[in-house]
């Protein structure tokens, strides 16, 4: 295979189950053409069984699909009819169920049907990839690999690719590459070996919990507060992740561990836990069936008492002293704090996290090249802040090194299996941890080695590095202030493009950002070809800093307000005018002022998981810094494009609704639907990839002669479509969807989106509906409902509904 002329243009997902079905979902997502075969249905239409998982894929929370309506993208096939339609597909992913003779015999049905040049690869969670591969004619085993994805695969990023000894090195290079660059995904290579790097790294750590909290005694509820977040980690925990999963799920990952590795040393804790076992049998299979480690009652959630056998409120809480512990922003004095304490919940915190870096030292070298994937696949796979290397590389690695050494001794961990000698001497030892600027340690070949060259990589500007890896990106200064960085990229990437980035908490629009905003585009018009708005992490902007806004209003009330309001619009239509293109890189939450920022500029290039919403009504507020002057524009055009002879109030009115149910778009595709994307805003499915593919877009617009717009009038929707607006908010509050002072904001909302008390069609500028903004946020701004529901988000991070 040529892998430098080989694109995978169209998928085929052979199997319609969970995984199958979610993954032939997120081709669909990265706009990946694909056929989701199964069974032939025994009576009726041949495709039921497809059909049926695909419109499934519309009811599953958390959402596979950027939209709903993707799924009809999705081609149904069976295996008795459509077997033909394997030659189209460049890329064929069998995902059926974990039985290696279902697999083989699929394979044997599967390969006549192959087209010469396509990559084959299984789905299995652990698996041997080498036997599956036996059931392939010899001329297909070159192309044969596993390509393990993570549920759900839309949100988790690590895929596992998996070769055999006969797999052609230049496919992996194409088949990593579709992955990272068109999937969105972060790609590890793993070694044919039980469960692959994540799940075999990651369920020890679930049994590790299991043992450790039956011996220190603590309840579900108290592992899953001391596993979550506090610990870096998902905010689920252990057991009510365990539920998501699906307990089958998990205790066939354990079965697996337990029958296909017989010499670990860490063998005799490879059993499904009785209580586990006992709600299998039960039909209690977490969160599919309604029940597991938990149960949800009404608005109550339970947790099983293994004792009583029933559930019981979840109500134990952890102890104050452990969470100041977990609160300790050094991570040593955090580790030391829980190896010395002898409070239970420190005890078993430290003993987890000991078991997990003893069983990924002792078993490195079997199953990955370097620490570095085995880090990663716990950061990708299972929500780790930091893989076990990491923790241990910063706490200090002589002195836990020496606590693991310890604990052996005395007989406290799982196995007796001493440390490897690599990481008690020797380089390791020397560099003080696995990760250096070098690169990453290999056990095998006891070397540091760097990252990946693959071209795909350099795509990806300024992604994060390991504890103890070099900087990935060395940014070129052009000003900073305590509020903003202006910088550019250095060569080879284009130096004439201006980056602007924000330093304030969740990025936050502050006077000191909206100041610095003005002052990036004053440097890109005098110096540079264009300016990228966009941060090094996520999110975007959570809009105003409401912080920063509240003591004038404490000391001067709402005119003291309105100079901040005002400049907020200043700022935007300072960007909508800019003498330079002006492209917004957004990815995670672009809310508010930060929705208002991005809809201004040139362009936009969003990362897929981007949540575009004009949230200020769930505060009492109407979008105060352009929002809804965009809105009724943006509204005359799609009517002037689309539909000249509609009424206009038919465009204004989805946005309205918008703004008022402070709508946030589940996708970037969704926010495309709603309004706050253009279809010609580009949509990148890696986040790494996203300030790469926005300079060179800001640069190409330069390069093509962009000139800013011209200032210029618009039609409104006037008196009468804010009156037709306001009767159906009263349905809504009769209907129970809106509350008394929902209405209230929502009519303000519908009078300034409108253009205020002006003819139906008149003509007005921007200036005007500014104008309309501010006044309808500062007469809501005073009001008491508003001052408690701005009260309420500053001090629970929840939004009031009054």
């Amino acid at each position: 295979m040529q892998s430098n002329r080989f694109h995978i243009r169209k998928v085929a997902v052979c199997g319609a189950g969970v995984m199958g079905a979610q993954i032939a979902a997120h081709c669909v997502n990265a706009g990946v053409p694909v056929v989701l075969f199964d069974l032939a249905a025994k009576e009726g239409d041949k495709n039921a069984i497809a059909k049926q998982a695909i419109a499934q894929l519309k009811k599953l929370n958390p959402a596979p699909l950027g939209t709903p309506e993707l799924a009809d993208l999705i081609v149904p096939a069976n295996y008795d009819d459509d077997l033909h339609r394997l030659s189209e597909c460049d890329l064929v992913i069998e995902a059926i169920a974990e039985r290696m003779d279902w697999k083989t015999d699929l394979y044997h049905r599967l390969a006549p049907a192959i087209k010469p040049d396509a990559i084959i690869a299984s789905n299995t969670s652990g698996l041997s990839i080498t036997r599956l591969s036996q059931a392939l004619p010899e001329a297909l085993r070159r192309r044969f690999c596993g390509v393990h994805f993570f549920n759900p695969p839309r949100y988790m990023t690590l895929v596992e690719l998996i070769p055999t000894a006969d797999t052609e090195p230049g496919l992996l290079d194409v088949l990593e590459t579709f992955l990272v660059s068109q999937l969105g995904k972060g790609v590890l290579r793993a070694k044919d070996t039980p469960n692959f790097i994540g799940n075999r790294i990651g369920v020890f750590g679930i049994l590790s919990v299991f043992a450790q909290a039956q011996k220190f005694g603590l309840s579900y509820e108290q592992v899953d507060e001391l596993t979550g977040t506090r610990l870096g980690r998902a905010k689920s925990g252990t057991y009510r992740t365990a539920d998501v999963v699906g307990l089958d799920t998990l205790a066939h990952v354990i079965r697996t561990m337990q029958e296909q590795l017989p010499d670990d040393p860490f063998h005799a804790h490879f059993g499904v836990p009785p209580v586990l076992a006992g709600l299998i049998e039960q039909g209690a299979l977490g969160q599919k069936t309604g029940a597991g480690f938990y149960r949800k009652q009404g608005k109550a959630i339970l947790r099983l008492d293994p004792a009583k056998k029933e559930y019981v409120p979840a109500d134990a809480v952890i102890d104050p002293a452990v969470a100041e512990i977990l609160a300790l922003r050094d991570p040593a004095r955090k580790l030391k704090a829980l190896h010395d304490s002898d409070h239970p919940q420190a005890q078993f915190l430290w003993a987890i996290l000991r078991d997990s870096f003893h069983y990924s030292a002792v078993h490195l070298a079997d199953i990955a090249d370097t620490a570095r994937q085995l880090d990663l696949a716990m950061k990708w796979g299972f929500g780790h802040a930091q893989g076990p290397f990491e923790i241990w590389q910063a706490a200090g690695w002589h002195d836990v090194a020496n606590w693991i050494t310890k604990d052996i001794n005395a007989g406290k961990t799982l196995s007796s299996t001493p440390l490897p000698e690599w990481a008690t001497c020797g380089p390791v030892w020397e560099a003080k941890g696995v990760h250096t600027q070098a690169g990453s340690w290999n056990p095998r070949q006891k070397r540091y080695e760097g990252r990946s060259t693959l071209p795909v990589y350099e795509r990806q500007v300024g992604a994060p590095r390991l504890v103890g890896e070099a900087s990935a990106l060395e940014p070129v200064i052009v000003h900073e202030d305590e509020a903003v960085r202006c910088w550019t990229l250095p060569a080879p990437h284009p130096r004439d493009v201006l980056i602007v980035s924000f330093k304030t908490k969740m990025h936050t629009l502050s006077p000191g950002v909206v100041r610095g905003i003005v002052h990036a585009v004053d440097l890109a018009e005098s110096s540079f070809r264009a300016l990228v708005i966009g941060q090094l992490d996520d999110p975007f902007s959570a809009g105003a800093d409401l912080k920063a806004m509240l003591p004038a209003f404490e000391q001067g009330g709402a005119q003291a307000v309105e100079p901040i309001q005002r400049e907020m619009q200043d700022m935007v239509r300072r960007l909508r005018y800019a003498q330079v293109p002006v492209v917004a890189a957004l990815a995670g939450m672009a809310l508010g002022g930060g929705c208002e920022l991005s809809v201004h500029c040139a362009k936009r290039v969003a990362h897929f998981e981007t949540y575009i919403g004009l949230v200020e009504a769930g505060i009492g507020l109407v979008p105060g810094a352009g929002g809804l002057s965009y809105c009724a524009r943006r509204a005359a055009e799609q009517q002037a494009q689309d539909a000249p002879d509609a009424p206009l109030l038919a465009f204004v009115k989805k946005f309205a609704l918008s703004v008022a149910t402070a709508q946030v778009s589940k996708s970037a595709l969704d926010a495309r639907k709603i309004g706050y994307l253009l279809p010609s805003d580009t949509i990148v499915m890696n986040r790494h990839e996203l300030l790469y593919v926005a300079l060179r877009e800001a640069l190409a617009m330069a390069e093509s002669g962009w000139r800013a717009p011209l200032p210029a009038l618009f039609p409104v929707a006037g008196r009468d479509g804010a009156a037709t607006l306001e009767a159906q908010l009263v349905n809504m509050k009769v209907g129970g969807f809106i509350s008394d002072y929902d209405f209230t904001v929502a009519k303000k909302v519908a009078q300034a989106i409108c253009g205020g008390d002006v003819d139906p069609g008149s003509m007005v500028d921007e200036a005007w509906m500014l104008r309309q903004e501010r006044k309808a946020f500062l007469h809501l701004l005073v009001q008491p409902q508003t001052q408690e529901r701005i009260a309420g988000l500053l001090k629970t991070g929840k939004p009031v509904r009054n």
